[in-house]
Formats: structure tokens, sequence, C-alpha cells
């Protein structure tokens, strides 16, 4: 896996070079046909001027914090202590903070559920619709916190975080994990976008 994942990262920004190329090309010999070349004043106008904008999506949020939310699920336990299926393996102190951590779950869905199903909630759209709404366009957000509290909250009770250092170090203990798939998102956001500005 680590010899084929530089590899894909090179395929990805050789077909980009590429594309430059086959833009530029396809141009000069269909000069009517609408494609727009990447190697043009208006193409590297648009790469360089847009760049930020073009990778500046909720995707990269949620990518971000589901990595820091993943991250602090392992580290806290929570998933080992799951696997457990013997009760004498289980600490006192692990019991208690998977009921913590239960009882924060069913209060937090509660609090959605209040947010969401009431007459006139505050997180529905205008025409009191679930979907589109402020709720679904936040929805992979309001999962992650929900999963990074419960963990959290799972690691001080049971001793596996003992200060806020651990804590910070279990959030990027996912980034770092994470890392590749940022450069692999820059990667693919960047070949997309380029494909549909060069097709008319």
């Amino acid at each position: 896996m680590k010899r084929l994942l530089p590899s894909l990262a090179l395929a990805l920004f050789g077909m980009q070079a590429l594309l430059m190329v086959m833009s530029w090309l396809l141009l000069a010999a269909f000069p009517l046909s609408g494609i727009h070349s990447l190697l043009s004043g208006e193409g590297v106008r648009w790469l360089l001027g847009y760049y930020a904008d073009l990778l500046a999506t909720p995707q990269l949020v949620w990518l971000l914090l589901t990595l820091m939310a993943g991250g602090c699920l392992y580290d806290c336990g929570l998933l080992s202590h799951l696997k457990t299926t013997d009760s004498r393996t289980t600490s006192y102190r692990e019991s208690r903070a998977l009921l913590f951590a239960v009882l924060w779950l069913v209060f937090y869905a509660g609090a959605m559920l209040l947010l969401t199903v009431t007459p006139h909630a505050v997180l529905l759209s205008a025409t009191g619709h679930l979907w589109p709404s402020p709720f679904s366009a936040s929805l992979v957000p309001v999962i992650m916190f929900g999963v990074l509290i419960t963990a959290v909250i799972y690691g001080l009770v049971s001793g596996h975080f003992v200060d806020v250092t651990a804590i910070y170090d279990a959030l990027l203990y996912g980034l770092r994990w994470g890392a590749p798939l940022l450069l692999f998102y820059v990667l693919v956001v960047q070949l997309i976008s380029s494909l549909l500005f060069v097709l008319p």
C-alpha cells in the first residue's frame, strides 16, 4: 500500500499535466469547439485566481472533522471496550465511562430532535422541510461533533485521557493518519475542476 499511494498520486499529477497539454492541442486543432485551454491566458487566470476557491469545499471540512473525530474515537479506548465481550476484563471506570457516553448521546440526540422535528424548529428550512435545511447542510458536522464529544467524555472518565494534552494528541492522531487523504483530495478536486473548465 505504501508503494501504491505514491504511484497513484503521481498518476493523478500526470493526468493533470496531460489535461493541460491536451486542452491546448485540442483548442488549437478545433478553435470553434468551445474547448478552453488551461495554458491560455484565460486558463492560467482561472486556475491561479480560483485555486483556493476550488479547494475550499464543504467536503474538505467534512474530511477534516471526520479525521479529528475518528482519531479521537480510536484513541479514547471506546472501540476496544465495545469489542471486549468478557465483562470481567472491563474495569469499573470503563463501565462508568460507557454509561456517561451513552447518556451524552441520548441528550445530544434529544436536543437534535427538538431542533428539527418540533413545529417551527430552528434547524428546519423556511418552508418547514428537513431536506434541504440548515440541519441537512450541517449533518456531517453535527454527527462528527457528537462522536467527538462522546469520545472525549469516554476518554476522560475511563482515564485514557488524563489531561488536555491527551485530547489534543488524539485529535492530531486522526489528522496525521489521514494526511494522505488530504493530498488526494487536492489532486482529485484539482483534476475534476480542470476537466470541467476544459470541456465546453
